[in-house]
């Protein structure tokens, strides 16, 4: 087995046509630090590992008609593929190549390539009542497909893909099966077979995909077989509230499917990316902004049972399988195309608070597994197998957070560099304009300290603008450039340096971490910078279901960095707060010491030994009424 550090070069061209097709350069990506060793456990005990094999076997057999196996593949893929480049390991490329052997042949003459039986594809005669998982998988397929055919330079993939996509449209189509009546969850599941159907238009400019396409959106917005998609979201109607039920199951499990809405909003927006049609685009913003404001919680996650309940006013309260992994990468995915088509900061905030909070925490130690689910409270775990298979959705779907991260991380547009995101690492980007190369160190421990150092390592003189990100959370941000400070850097925004840079210039960055304090339904969390912060049961200081004695004990926390005292802890604080109910006691009416973690440490043992919690709840007063409120300070 290859151990080759995943600090290595990370080729995005490999990926052009595909996930990062705008006018973003590729870059040239080294990242170390405690975010290059997770990504280093990750390939080497999680993708290297893998069976890819295994993942193609069910495409031998041509009888399902409800379960989901063909997606895991694809999956994979998504991950294996840009990892491949970034690393260039062979034991990977022939992982892959294995994986493709066994797939290909399984391909009928007619080009469908999957799982089901005849009698059940595209939607017909499934055991259940909206039609199976059937082009779901073919979307993933698809992917995979493509993917393959980058990594491997093998046409045969694409053909493949080409052959299947032919084959569809003469299933489902204008006078023929309504593709919003195909497949689960109000056809939200078929119809975020979209995405693919553009990449595949972009590959081979064939015309008659993007009809195919447009077709694909038309039922989007359609309010039966496809909920209304993009006019809802303009008239600003929540995610949860969007698709239409005939019962109270089917409108509220049915309807809010969280995973199934986010793809199908991603095909919106690379529908957008080749045909210009803003409505889409305006209607992916509206919706992200609306995920932002009535579903995402404290650490970036999203969800219960996988489906949209209007969270964001509801996190303190034990919900069922909170936070799904498939979920968190889908958001990553689209916050990362998002800022790559806008150049809006505040995509960059979101994604880096999903992935140090969240995503970070669904995976475990050793970088082997993901979780399905994370809560906001109590232990984690690995995922249940599904589809009579040893992996499930979320184990191979979870690598794919990492790669939007090293997406958005530097990025070039036209005369400029963008800093997006801060780590340890050297990243070499083409600017557009000038076709001359633009070589970045940065030096730091963000987000665990607060300030980076980024050198210009650049080989000669270019005058070029320099694009830092500020974080909405910062409010007060230093920047210097040789030592000198820069006026008029704001929170949430961009600070634009232009100039003549010449090689060994060097840019300061000293943010504001002082400790933010969040109330919401009489309970109160922290956070310090981008960091969600929680009461591990590896402290031994206190329970952790232990109240605070009021909820207004003051805005201002002061948080001591400590040693974490074990090397499965990131980082840890410590605070004095009024813990503990009975304040008439002369050894409870002072502070008390409480130590915090990074959320992505907490309960990272995967057992009881290390419990956490986010929320902690107040104490009420006789006037106090204990409902849903919303969230004050995020």
């Amino acid at each position: 087995m290859e151990r080759r550090m995943i600090a290595l070069a990370v080729l995005m061209s490999m990926l052009i046509g595909l996930v990062s097709v705008s006018s973003a350069a590729p870059c040239n990506i080294k990242v170390r630090g405690y975010v290059g060793r997770r990504m280093d456990s990750c390939f080497q005990n999680h993708l290297l590992k893998h069976d890819a094999v295994y993942l193609t076997d069910p495409y031998k057999d041509k009888t399902e008609d409800h379960y989901w196996q063909c997606e895991f593949w694809g999956k994979w893929m998504h991950s294996a593929a840009p990892f491949l480049d970034l690393t260039g390991s062979d034991v990977l490329r022939a992982n892959i190549a294995a994986s493709v052997a066994n797939l290909l042949p399984c391909q009928e003459e007619c080009g469908y390539l999957g799982n089901y039986a005849p009698t059940a594809r595209c939607g017909a005669a499934s055991k259940t009542a909206y039609g199976g998982w059937d082009i779901w998988c073919q979307k993933y397929t698809l992917l995979g497909l493509l993917y393959a055919d980058e990594c491997l330079g093998d046409k045969r993939c694409l053909d493949a893909a080409c052959r299947h996509l032919d084959w569809l449209m003469t299933q489902v189509g204008p006078g023929k099966k309504d593709i919003g009546k195909t497949g689960r969850y109000h056809g939200l599941a078929s119809l975020s077979i979209l995405e693919p159907v553009v990449w595949l238009y972009r590959k081979t400019g064939k015309k008659e995909y993007l009809d195919f396409a447009a077709y694909i959106v038309s039922r989007m917005d359609a309010e039966e077989g496809g909920g209304g998609l993009i006019t809802k979201a303009l008239a600003d109607v929540d995610v949860a509230d969007r698709t239409p039920g005939k019962d109270e199951w089917e409108k509220f499990a049915c309807s809010r499917k969280a995973y199934e809405m986010l793809s199908c909003y991603q095909g919106l927006l690379e529908y957008y990316r080749a045909t210009g049609d803003k409505r889409c685009l305006d209607a992916v913003i509206a919706t992200a902004k609306n995920v932002i404001a009535t579903e995402l919680n404290i650490v970036g996650g999203a969800a219960s049972q996988e489906l949209w309940y209007h969270g964001k006013g509801k996190q303190t309260h034990p919900y069922y399988r909170m936070n799904e992994t498939c979920v968190i990468t889908t958001w990553m995915r689209l916050c990362e195309s998002l800022l790559a088509v806008t150049g809006d900061s505040s995509w960059a905030d979101e994604l880096e608070r999903t992935f140090y909070n969240i995503y970070l925490a669904t995976l475990s130690r050793d970088g082997s597994t993901f979780a399905q689910y994370t809560g906001l409270e109590g232990t984690r775990s690995a995922g249940l197998n599904n589809c009579y298979m040893e992996e499930n959705c979320c184990n191979a779907n979870g690598p794919r957070g990492f790669v939007s991260f090293m997406h958005a991380l530097v990025t070039a547009d036209k005369d400029t560099v963008r800093v997006n995101l801060y780590e340890t690492s050297t990243s070499s980007v083409e600017i557009p304009a000038l076709k001359e190369k633009v070589t970045l160190e940065a030096f730091t421990l963000y987000p665990k300290e607060n300030c980076v150092r980024l050198v210009n390592r650049t080989e000669k003189p270019l005058d070029f603008v320099l694009k830092l990100r500020i974080p909405s959370w910062s409010a007060k941000t230093e920047v210097k450039v040789n030592g000198e400070s820069v006026e008029g850097v704001a929170a949430g925004a961009y600070c634009e340096l232009r100039r003549r840079w010449v090689p060994g210039d060097k840019v300061e960055v000293s943010f504001d971490m002082s400790c933010r304090v969040h109330r919401l339904n009489n309970h109160v969390a922290f956070t310090r910078g981008p960091i969600v912060l929680a009461r591990d049961a590896r402290f031994h200081d206190g329970n952790l279901v232990e109240r605070m004695r009021t909820i207004d004990f003051g805005k201002e926390v002061e948080l001591r960095p400590v040693p974490t005292g074990t090397g499965d802890i990131w980082m840890a604080f410590v605070a004095y707060l009024p813990m503990g109910a009975h304040s008439e006691s002369p050894d409870n009416v002072h502070p008390q010491v409480v130590r915090f973690c990074d959320f992505a440490s907490a309960g990272n043992t995967w057992t009881d030994e290390s419990a956490y919690r986010v929320w902690l709840p107040a104490e009420l007063r006789p006037w106090d009424t204990p409902m849903d409120s919303p969230e004050t300070a995020w």
